[in-house]
């Protein structure tokens, strides 16, 4: 059985960092490639980084190149969100994706991340 948890959301300040972690089990995670979501009410949801299987090469959406940093660890089956000069806009549910396929995949149930002073 597929399972991908997500954690360490929470509520930061504006400039504060916070690291989400997604633990995987249930399939080959060292196989697939990873990526974070997120999805805020009424909007779709959000590409918002990507990593290769081996963690060779990385991709972010333009609103967070330079803040966000997404990284892998097969060991642990874990792949981390590094977040870190959180804005107002960054506030979201933030969900793991395992991408099997080219339209296929598996997701987490998300972690709230609110960004308010």
């Amino acid at each position: 059985q597929v399972r991908l948890v997500e954690s360490g959301g929470g509520l930061v300040q504006p400039g504060g960092s916070l690291r989400l972690s997604c633990s995987a089990s249930g399939f080959t995670f060292s196989g697939n490639a990873m990526r974070w979501y997120r999805q805020t009410p009424g909007k779709e949801r959000e590409l918002v980084a990507a990593i290769a299987p081996a963690g060779e090469s990385t991709s972010y959406a333009d609103s967070v190149k330079g803040r966000f940093t997404i990284s892998r660890d097969n060991a642990k089956n874990t792949v981390y969100l590094q977040m870190n000069s959180l804005k107002p806009e960054d506030t979201a549910v933030y969900y793991c994706r395992a991408q099997t396929g080219a339209f296929s995949g598996f997701w987490g149930q998300g972690t709230q991340v609110t960004v308010s002073s």
